[in-house]
């Protein structure tokens, strides 16, 4: 079946075919793509970030919960939370990305009971609030898209890098032993950061978004990417001259590490192609878990995820 008849017919409970969306491939990257990334990478990283952590007054569970700010690029200060283990060695460290949703609190339901983990907001987003950003997802998506060196994903992945920075700031002694978790927004913004970063160890994206571009402009969406779609229709060649550098799957071509990826087979916000293209993508070790939907509820959610779960916490044991 061929994508552009697929998107003309998909709804939110479409299932694409599992062999069809392995086969997803991902467009050439353009000229100096590595080369752009890892100048702005370089970049980023003259920036101290000055991270800061006070008591948020309460725990919950096992953790202490603290409040976290650290400054980005931009000038950007980004908020959030780092959770730490109330007793037991902090083994290793790892960074949570969130979905276009934003975030109000940690995930204290995660499996890693020795680490310390950071929740950080992207710009613009909840605790990172910016503006003249806006945190609505279809506005926040087209900020500075006019402008591809200045577009809002790139400081969205430079808010990552510093994030690594900051929690190795605060916990030397974790080097060699980091992780990143991102979902939705935060898996593909994740994976154009992993790309470029040596110091995290392994990473696990959930049905993450921005995979494979061109084609993401293609099939019918609801969310962000269908405010992106709307603007293609007016400007083209201005989404498409951005878009080009920020793609996800092409991305993921660069990372190296142990990835765990988690595919929806079905999903009305993030089209299932693009995620199956950033998984395809991936030049080293990696592990797909398929969901049967992604961002909608659904009889087999609930078992899906307790599954989800188990499988991290085994994937990510010898970080």
């Amino acid at each position: 079946m061929e994508m552009e008849q697929a998107s003309k017919r998909i709804r939110p409970s479409h299932r694409f075919d599992l062999d069809e969306l392995l086969g997803v491939k991902v467009p050439a990257e353009p000229a100096g793509y590595a080369e752009m990334w890892l100048a702005w990478r370089e970049e980023a990283l003259q920036l101290s970030p000055h991270p800061s952590i006070e008591d948020a007054g309460y725990d919950q569970g096992d953790w202490q919960v603290f409040n976290m700010s650290y400054r980005s690029t931009d000038d950007v200060q980004i908020g959030g939370w780092l959770l730490l283990p109330k007793s037991g060695r902090v083994k290793r460290g790892l960074i949570v990305g969130h979905g276009y949703g934003g975030r109000t609190e940690p995930d204290f339901h995660l499996p890693f009971k020795d680490a310390a983990i950071l929740f950080p907001c992207a710009r613009g987003i909840g605790r990172s609030a910016h503006p003249p950003i806006s945190d609505e997802p279809r506005w926040h998506v087209l900020h500075d898209i006019h402008k591809p060196e200045r577009y809002i994903l790139r400081g969205c992945v430079e808010d990552l890098w510093l994030a690594v920075s900051a929690l190795l700031r605060l916990k030397p002694e974790l080097e060699g032993h980091i992780g990143y978790l991102g979902s939705s927004f935060g898996g593909g913004v994740g994976a154009m950061a992993l790309a470029w970063e040596n110091r995290v160890q392994i990473a696990h994206f959930k049905v993450p978004t921005f995979g494979h571009q061109m084609l993401r402009l293609q099939l019918k969406t609801m969310g962000s990417g269908a405010s992106v779609q709307a603007l293609h229709k007016k400007e083209p060649q201005l989404v498409e001259n951005t878009l080009q550098w920020f793609d996800a799957a092409q991305a993921a071509k660069h990372i190296k590490i142990p990835v765990h990826v988690a595919c929806a087979l079905a999903d009305p916000v993030v089209t299932p192609p693009g995620q199956f293209a950033i998984y395809n993508a991936l030049a080293g070790p990696k592990e797909l878990f398929t969901l049967s939907a992604g961002h909608m509820d659904y009889p087999a959610q609930e078992e899906e995820e307790q599954k989800l779960l188990h499988g991290l916490e085994s994937f990510f044991k010898d970080l």
